[in-house]
């Protein structure tokens, strides 16, 4: 037999052997779910992002027909969950709730050294939209525009500060450094309330937060909001401005949640998670729960979650590589 002879031949094996590996693969995703799905969050129990994962577990675990359970895996900002997640079974039975700062800010900060969002992971779902807000101290500036000039005077001497290093807190405190020109020095803290503990205190003079977060803290007279990053008001708080209207073009960030899945996860398995989840936020009960956390539910396609996804990375590139921030 010659050497083109056994090529064709061994063409044609390996060809019959992947079709079989495929046809394995599409009956597994016909059959998925067959046992216990974790939920990885990287995050304590207790915070928003573990919230939201209860809150859908339950209605998971009955449109699945299969058990779903939250398991924690705290730590750097929800990329160790993350990173654990690029090296799992990609067979659906091991997915993540990530959100803004662990899908789009850690791995722009690290120069996606241990992951890309937009590369690592299959998007199988959006669930919520929210906002940050600007706040101070209740004898700091009544408006951005004070702020900003108080900072024009006092260059270096004014400080935000944030839920931690390489978050969306941190970030939107450098976009807001980037957008107006100021010089304020960031102070990390181990979480939001020692970040507004801090500000209360008089230790810095301005942070960013979640919206639901801080308004219980607004409302109580314990903090001053200014204005919150979003294009339109926001429904849990309309009578605050947004920071465009005072004076800040474009000035958006976008906390968000939302689940992905080890890349190369077989599309039925997605798109079969992506309809159950889907299914979950249409549920009345499961929608006010969330919104109760000051977020709106954004059900999606999966490849409108993967094209959300790669703008938000633009995006905090640019912040990144305009402002130098980096934990390399």
């Amino acid at each position: 037999m010659n050497i083109g002879m056994t090529r064709r031949i061994a063409a044609v094996l390996l060809a019959a052997l992947a079709l079989t590996f495929a046809a394995r693969g599409d009956a597994g995703a016909q059959d998925y779910p067959t046992r216990l799905i974790k939920l990885v969050v990287g995050y304590p129990p207790g915070g928003p992002i573990d919230t939201t994962a209860r809150i859908l577990v339950p209605h998971l675990s009955a449109i699945l027909g299969q058990t779903v359970i939250v398991e924690n895996r705290p730590g750097a900002t929800g990329s160790l969950a993350a990173k654990l997640l690029v090296t799992t079974a990609a067979d659906g039975y091991t997915i993540m709730l990530g959100n803004a700062s662990s899908l789009a800010v850690m791995p722009a900060i690290t120069h996606y050294r241990d992951y890309d969002s937009t590369k690592s992971f299959a998007p199988i779902a959006k669930l919520t939209e929210g906002y940050e807000v600007l706040v101070v101290a209740t004898d700091g500036p009544r408006n951005v525009q004070d702020l900003i000039a108080q900072a024009r005077a006092n260059p270096g001497k004014l400080n935000f500060g944030s839920a931690g290093f390489g978050n969306l807190t941190h970030l939107t405190g450098e976009l807001l450094k980037l957008r107006t020109g100021i010089d304020i020095v960031h102070i990390p803290y181990k979480g939001a309330p020692e970040a507004q503990t801090a500000l209360m205190s008089g230790q810095i003079h301005l942070m960013f937060g979640e919206v639901a977060g801080l308004l219980p803290t607004v409302r109580a007279g314990k903090l001053r909001a200014l204005g919150v990053a979003s294009e339109t008001r926001n429904a849990l708080a309309p009578e605050l401005p947004t920071l465009i209207e005072d004076g800040l073009p474009d000035f958006v960030a976008l906390t968000f949640t939302g689940i992905v899945a080890p890349p190369a996860t077989p599309p039925a398995i997605v798109a079969k998670l992506n309809g159950a989840i889907n299914k979950a936020l249409a549920d009345p009960e499961v929608r006010v729960a969330l919104e109760r956390l000051g977020s709106e539910v954004r059900p999606g396609a999966p490849a409108d979650f993967a094209a959300f996804l790669a703008k938000e990375k633009g995006k905090w590139d640019e912040v990144v590589r305009q402002s130098g921030v980096s934990m390399n």
